[in-house]
């Protein structure tokens, strides 16, 4: 690989695993600049629920595509290529290195691989989707769906119910299963020399608790309150919404409806940030030329730094880093 082509910098891992803090210190000590690669820290007003780094933070180490559409707005996955490749050109120019850092794993995979040719969204076919789902349950959708495209449905689980509206939705619009369109994908090469960090716990016991810390952090903190404030400040806003069905989100609704009470809010959203965490890790075990670091290294900043470093030894003066 030639020097001229420029290097970016993948940070992933399963949300509580420490990304934020530890590219915070990285910015603190490299020629790097911050990508948020979240697919709920585009909301404005949505803080305590998406672990949204404080103004503090932000100032100290600014993080690009956070805070930048209202919850009523909807961010697409080609949207995000989109924007990120214009800010690490961006980046680049100014002689720093994009360091892109989140959960959302089909950003990611967005920006390094290209998007399939998939349909829009639309409104009135997940409207239909949402009626059926709800008189036959999202396990029978999920079984219709199977019959339809069984790869994307074995990887989905029968309660997923964003994922397999998509997949149907896709479906009845294109009259091609998403397997199909994904395989006539073009490739579209990302024009970056590639370092790609994996934060992996090595006991999933300890996340599990650092989601139930954080969780009961986010109610102690006004979870409740923030949600009220939405729907005051955005009245058009529902929970069909793509903002409305991030974790926590969902249940602080059905919780303000009065369809949970306050112990079973507490548990499924507890319960709810554990399958993301797990999706995540799913994705991550799927990812090539991927170095994994353990997030719970008591040298987990010490580590990551002397990796980078050594990455970018060729293409960026030492004197820089």
């Amino acid at each position: 690989m030639t020097a001229s082509v420029p290097p970016a910098i993948f940070l992933m891992g399963p949300t509580a695993s420490g990304k934020t803090g530890l590219a915070v210190e990285l910015v603190q000590t490299m020629p790097v600049e911050i990508i948020s690669v979240d697919s709920a820290l585009v909301y404005k007003d949505m803080d305590i629920g998406t672990a949204k780094p404080g103004p503090d933070i932000l100032q100290q180490a600014p993080h690009h595509l956070v805070d930048i559409i209202n919850p009523t707005e909807v961010y697409s996955a080609a949207q995000f290529r989109t924007d990120a490749l214009r800010l690490m050109q961006e980046i680049t120019s100014r002689g720093k290195v994009p360091l892109l850092v989140g959960g959302t794993m089909l950003y990611f995979k967005s920006l390094q691989q290209g998007l399939a040719g998939l349909p829009q969204a639309d409104a009135a076919t997940r409207a239909e989707l949402d009626r059926e789902a709800e008189k036959v349950g999202w396990p029978a959708m999920h079984a219709r769906l199977a019959a339809i495209d069984p790869d994307t449905a074995a990887r989905l689980q029968p309660t997923d119910s964003q994922r397999i509206q998509r997949a149907l939705e896709v479906y009845a619009l294109s009259g091609e299963t998403m397997t199909a369109l994904f395989r006539k994908q073009s490739l579209q090469a990302l024009p970056y020399r590639l370092f790609k960090i994996a934060l992996q716990p090595s006991d999933r016991a300890v996340l599990h608790a650092r989601i139930a810390e954080r969780f009961h952090a986010m109610i102690s903190e006004g979870l409740l309150g923030e949600v009220q404030g939405l729907l005051e400040k955005y009245p058009t806003l529902h929970p069909d919404m793509t903002s409305m069905r991030c974790v926590g989100y969902r249940q602080t609704l059905d919780y303000i409806a009065g369809k949970i009470d306050h112990d079973a809010w507490r548990e499924q959203g507890i319960a709810a940030t554990r399958q993301l965490a797990k999706r995540q890790l799913t994705w991550l075990r799927g990812m090539d030329d991927t170095l994994v670091l353990d997030c719970l290294s008591p040298d987990l900043y010490g580590q990551t730094h002397r990796e980078i470093n050594e990455f970018l030894a060729d293409t960026v003066s030492p004197s820089n880093l």
